[in-house]
């Protein structure tokens, strides 16, 4: 097991604070660090969520962030951590790390075709093809889970992509929320105006209400969609968005 060391105690604060700087390096990094009852890896992601839990968004989390990835959190696996964290510390604080995360998660690819080149300005994955669901949709989407037993997962539409018309059945609860991560794209709900949606915004579709979401026709198009939970839930897909309307869209 690799040993951690730390002096930035004594560094900063060695001459005003001698004992917390004592603490901080010996006791907290020299003692605690160094426990092999949990290994590195699950230690790290143990401070970041408690440090993210605090709202902490300073040099220290940046620091964790960083070891984080040294010990082997690689970026798929700190986006579902972070997901993960969020319906149970709070969304702010959620965008406040992914922000973050994004400058030290920040490998590109090579990037030579269009959809290497978005994947280059989104944090999370773009994932596979939606063949599963190909019958329902207009143009090519993919589909990457983010945080499976949560039931999240980022869609990604290309350039003037969009789901059929659709609703999500349910007896009680039920529905799907949607946080946009990419692009540009938009939400309809039937017999109402297309609302544009960009990153950051977040829609919330209540069960049993037909509706349709994709890509505008000049963007590719990203969001989280989470499933919420509910009795007797079931998807039912209806027909395509009408051409026409939908070329009406900016």
């Amino acid at each position: 097991m690799k040993k951690i060391t730390q002096d930035a105690g004594r560094k900063q604060l060695g001459e005003f604070a001698p004992d917390f700087a004592h603490f901080n390096d010996d006791v907290l990094f020299g003692e605690n660090w160094n426990n092999a009852d949990i290994d590195l890896k699950t230690r790290c992601i143990i401070t970041v969520v408690g440090l993210m839990s605090s709202g902490i968004t300073d040099s220290s989390i940046i620091y964790h962030l960083q070891n984080a990835k040294n010990n082997g959190v690689n970026k798929k696996e700190i986006a579902a951590i972070i997901t993960h964290c969020a319906f149970y510390v709070g969304w702010p604080k959620a965008w406040a790390v992914f922000r973050l995360a994004k400058d030290v998660w920040n490998e590109k690819v090579d990037a030579k075709t269009e959809k290497e080149i978005y994947q280059n300005t989104i944090f999370f994955p773009i994932g596979n093809p939606n063949d599963a669901f190909k019958d329902y949709f207009v143009g090519q989407s993919y589909l990457a889970p983010i945080c499976k037993e949560q039931g999240i997962f980022n869609v990604t539409f290309e350039p003037g992509c969009r789901n059929n018309w659709h609703i999500h059945r349910a007896k009680s609860g039920g529905g799907q929320i949607l946080i946009c991560v990419g692009g540009r794209g938009y939400y309809q709900e039937y017999g109402k105006k297309a609302i544009e949606l960009k990153p950051g915004d977040c829609v919330n579709i209540p069960a049993n209400v037909k509706h349709w979401h994709g890509a505008a026709k000049n963007s590719w198009f990203s969001h989280l969609a989470i499933e919420v939970p509910g009795v007797k839930t079931s998807n039912e897909w209806l027909e395509p968005v009408d051409d026409k309307q939908y070329n009406k869209l900016k």
